[in-house]
């Protein structure tokens, strides 16, 4: 599959064509599930179109555990088959469809009681292993195994005498969420798709009673255009139900968001080489290695405030220290904490009070037609609930066809950077001498890019200084940078640190250091003026500010205000065009 790049000429070419032709299907929301919905619907022969008001996953998709995993502790509820479809969608990224993304990851569960736990946990750690084998996608996940409590504390010595008598050492999947949603855009263009960020859905067309399109505002430009398809996919996630609102319609069910807060520290804060999963009151605490540092996560709390920035409070924050201190030798302190980032799940309202409990299934509605809804969801599904959209869809406008619609394949459809990943991770000596970089800077690379390196590599064959790290975020180079805004689509310095880099939450400063020399590169690429650059570096210091602030305030509604204290960026072109109008 040939390359395409989420270029700023490609992105308006998509806009051209999606204002000038009628679509099979307009997807609404460049989220995991969205970027999802766009492939399946594109590698089945049907003309696609994807919007996303923001950044692609700059909601929920880019705010995750950054697991793909198949959900051990639903097999506690006795959700057989949640985990056997999530196991199957775990192996087939793992081994065939993104293994430049999403690798293994080795958990320890501390074991607390003797003799009933041990065989309790381990029984369902046992049936994890064989569910993940017979999904035919478990091949080279290595098996759990028992340990004594020298055996774990040797595997990690963070862990207190006292905090186990034994433990379980199982390995799952860990993906770079906002990557792999950003990746699956991408290769939805590479098969055909009109994908295009920074493009607000502002009203849904109607023909009687029949949804027929979108009419869309380029908020780069201020432009407004209508979008015309045969069928609608709403997949916002939790802004499942304002998008639902455009219709006038009530919809067949509601989303209810849960906030899920994470923190990042140093990786030699907590000594060990393993992650951990552990019990709460609540729901289970993952303490998760993240190259040189760790995730610890999450809350889950009812959350009915700002869905566009969900803040961490103190609270949030004391909630998590306390928790993962309770078992360590050396506890963390607030000023261990390099990130916070806060993130809302899309839950199915239910009967339920505690979010915890609500559904983690998705559900497909058409309660208008022309129109889909997707909600719910884990991000581990996501292949398997763009499908059932993408089928809703298809049934929807089965009329309105002259042909049959293949069925999905995208079980069969790595995304880009996949193929000839694997030769290449073999070459990586090769490529390092060739290219003047080091083994550890090309393995990093071909964790992120997978075969697209050669990509990176020729662009600092080209320009020699882009092979230099960035000055306070070294773990990066300037070639990223570049790269992100020619063929990632990164169209401000937001999408930068934030999403196709993780410099925001990985130093103490929140990126603040790096923020002039990246608005420097993207500038270059993206024609930006002093003015425009200025604005762009102010906007980022103002988010870091009020995120700060955020974290320091006792509770939600507090944090929220906080954190609203800094708007999004408004491009200095669109509010020249809107001075000038009024």
């Amino acid at each position: 599959m040939r390359s395409v790049a989420l270029s700023p000429e490609n992105r308006q070419a998509a806009l051209d064509a999606m204002a000038a032709s009628p679509l099979d299907i307009l997807v609404i929301g460049g989220g995991v599930v969205g970027g999802g919905a766009a492939l399946d619907a594109a590698t089945r022969g049907l003309s696609v179109g994807l919007v996303e008001a923001r950044d692609f996953a700059s909601g929920t998709s880019s705010r995750s555990s950054k697991l793909m995993h198949g959900g051990l502790r639903y097999l506690e509820m006795l959700d057989f088959r949640l985990v056997a479809e999530a196991l199957k969608e775990r192996g087939l990224s793992l081994q065939k469809l993104a293994p430049h993304l999403v690798r293994e990851v080795g958990f320890l569960y501390p074991l607390t009681h003797r003799v009933w736990e041990r065989f309790y946990a381990g029984s369902g750690v046992a049936l994890y292993d064989a569910m993940s084998k017979a999904s035919g996608y478990g091949q080279g996940v290595p098996l759990h195994r028992h340990l004594t409590r020298r055996g774990a504390r040797r595997m990690m010595p963070a862990l207190r005498k006292d905090a186990l008598i034994g433990a379980l050492h199982y390995y799952d999947g860990q993906v770079d969420d906002a990557r792999h949603t950003m990746f699956l855009s991408r290769t939805a263009a590479a098969y055909g798709a009109h994908v295009a960020s920074r493009t607000r859905v502002v009203g849904l067309l109607r023909e009687g009673d029949r949804v027929t399109g979108a009419t869309v505002k380029d908020l780069e430009s201020g432009r407004e255009f209508d979008i015309r398809a045969k069928q609608v996919i709403n997949s916002t996630g939790v802004w499942t139900d304002e998008t639902q609102a455009l219709t006038s319609e009530r919809g067949q069910f509601h989303v209810r968001a849960s906030k899920g807060v994470h923190l990042v520290v140093p990786r030699d804060r907590i000594r060990g080489e393993s992650g951990l999963i552990l019990r709460t009151e609540k729901s289970v605490l993952f303490v998760i290695p993240w190259g040189r540092h760790w995730i610890i996560g999450t809350t889950d709390t009812d959350w009915s405030l700002s869905k566009d920035h969900p803040a961490a409070s103190r609270s949030d924050i004391d909630y998590l220290l306390e928790h993962v201190n309770s078992v360590l030798v050396e506890p963390l302190t607030h000023d261990d904490v390099e990130g916070v980032y806060a993130g809302l799940r899309p839950l199915l309202a239910g009967e339920d009070e505690a979010t915890s409990k609500l559904s983690r299934e998705h559900a497909v509605g058409t309660s208008v037609k022309g129109l889909v809804v997707i909600a719910g969801g884990k991000y581990t599904t996501y292949r398997i609930m763009a499908k059932d959209a993408v089928d809703a869809a298809v049934h929807g406008m089965s009329s309105l066809l002259d042909r049959r619609v293949p069925d999905s394949c995208t079980e069969d459809v790595p995304l880009l950077g996949a193929d000839g990943y694997e030769a290449m991770w073999n070459q990586r000596q090769m490529l390092a001498a060739s290219s003047g970089l080091g083994v550890g800077r090309v393995e990093h690379l071909l964790h992120r890019y997978g075969s697209l390196t050669l990509e990176l590599l020729d662009l600092i064959a080209e320009r020699p200084d882009l092979g230099k790290p960035l000055t306070g975020a070294d773990d990066y180079l300037r070639a990223e940078i570049v790269y992100a805004a020619t063929h990632e689509g990164a169209r401000h310095l937001d999408d930068a640190i934030a999403r196709r880099t993780r410099i925001s939450i990985e130093t103490f400063d929140r990126g603040t250091d790096v923020a002039a020399e990246v608005a420097e590169l993207m500038a270059g690429v993206l024609g930006w003026t002093k003015a425009q650059r200025d604005n762009e570096v102010d906007h980022y210091l103002k988010r870091v500010e009020a995120e700060r602030e955020s974290q320091m305030m006792p509770d939600d509604e507090t944090a929220d205000a906080a954190r609203m204290g800094a708007e999004d960026v408004v491009p200095i072109a669109t509010t020249r065009a809107k001075a000038k109008t009024a």
